[in-house]
């Protein structure tokens, strides 16, 4: 019987603390490991050696600093976890095993006015047809990250006012997708699966301190403190898109006027441009246009990160992230928008704010969210269940 402070409570607490670090960054040598827990490398060398024995880890050869090592990540055989991106136009689904490799993805285009009925069929569709194609049997679903393009109340799981789907305003879709699949569902807005996606897989890989500024159908930033998303007490940290720049500006759909989301989001920036170019322009083309010489869509882009700078400037006084990711449609456009954001930082920032801070764009494009959803599993399921003599967990009806 295990009892507090028993050396066998101290051995279990160190085989967790190795999983999780290892469940975290997909692979890492016995190096890696001892560094990011504290543990010694001989106690690594021999929790390793136990796990690989039980089937939790495996361990292939690899080279670290031009030296022969180890690299050690969870076994193929120990689950998969899916992730859930509802767009603004799109829902995308990805599967992944616990050591950070992709098994299957699809995405397809989503209504923005459907219903959230219609958006839950077509979404438990879409992931049992992707579990199916990995070949996951039945109990191999360890849970779901499923993001939403607006906030969702911290208590309840709803959806807030102020979601780009305003159909599903008021729904529940981490109740309803986890009756719906018989596996935890975790539910969180997209920035902030966008900043998790980037941690993990993409630009801000080590960074624990940092912002990801999505410029879409909407302006939100997802916030990393610490190494871990900070979302407040109601949710909706990071919403800098309903930060006022212009007191009788446009009526938001929030209700009030002149959000920095009214200069900068795709519905607002489009209209700008349709004298020019007529109906129908995408954002995908406006940059296309941009990358070619085109006047018009290279102002437009360069004014849409010069407002965004306001949104990042504010970020950047309050919190000093290392890193501002930027993704989203227009961050396609590269240098186009980072060069003037980056310019108009100067008047928006205090100089300590300034001096340590990169902006770069993001490196996952339209799949950071989906990631991220994953990379929410994995953060929020526990060790206990993936270590040697644990009971089973919640059984999936996939």
């Amino acid at each position: 019987m295990e009892t507090p402070g028993s050396q066998t409570s101290l051995h279990r607490a160190n085989l967790e603390r190795v999983v999780r670090a290892v469940r975290m960054a997909g692979s890492l040598t016995q190096a890696d490991i001892a560094r990011s827990t504290g543990l010694s490398a001989a106690t690594v060398s021999n929790i390793v050696r136990e796990l690989k024995e039980s089937g939790t880890v495996e361990v292939t050869p690899t080279s670290a600093g031009g030296r022969r090592a180890r690299s050690i990540s969870l076994s193929s055989d120990a689950g998969v976890v899916v992730g859930v991106d509802f767009g603004h136009t799109h829902l995308r689904v990805a599967i992944a095993n616990l050591a950070h490799e992709v098994l299957a993805e699809d995405a397809e285009p989503l209504d923005v006015d459907s219903s959230a009925g219609t958006g839950f069929d077509r979404a438990e569709r879409m992931v049992g047809r992707l579990i199916a194609a990995t070949g996951a049997g039945p109990g191999k679903v360890l849970g779901v990250g499923l993001g939403v393009p607006g906030p969702i109340d911290g208590e309840s799981g709803v959806i807030g006012a102020t979601s780009m789907l305003p159909g599903w305003v008021g729904s529940n879709p981490g109740k309803e997708m986890s009756e719906r699949l018989g596996v935890p569902v975790h539910v969180d807005n997209d920035a902030n699966l966008g900043a998790l996606g980037e941690l993990v897989w993409g630009a801000a890989r080590g960074v624990a301190d940092l912002a990801y500024v999505k410029v879409a159908g909407g302006v939100g930033a997802g916030l990393v403190m610490g190494g871990r998303i900070y979302r407040g007490p109601g949710g909706t940290a990071g919403e800098v898109g309903h930060l006022t720049l212009d007191e009788s500006g446009p009526v938001c759909r929030c209700g009030n006027r002149g959000c920095l989301e009214t200069f900068a989001a795709v519905p607002y920036v489009l209209p700008l441009l349709e004298p020019a170019h007529g109906p129908g322009l995408t954002m995908d083309r406006v940059v296309a246009l941009a990358r070619e010489g085109d006047p018009g869509c290279r102002r437009v882009i360069a004014d849409t990160g010069r407002h965004v700078a306001v949104g990042v400037g504010a970020l950047c006084n309050l919190l000093n992230p290392r890193v501002v990711v930027v993704g989203g449609e227009i961050a396609e456009a590269g240098e186009l928008l980072l060069e003037p954001l980056r310019s108009a930082l100067t008047r928006y920032t205090i100089p300590t704010a300034a001096r340590h801070l990169t902006v770069v764009k993001g490196a996952l494009g339209a799949r950071a969210e989906v990631l991220g959803g994953i990379a929410l599993v994995l953060s929020e399921m526990g060790e206990p269940a993936l270590l040697p003599g644990s009971a089973p967990g919640i059984r999936p009806v996939l």
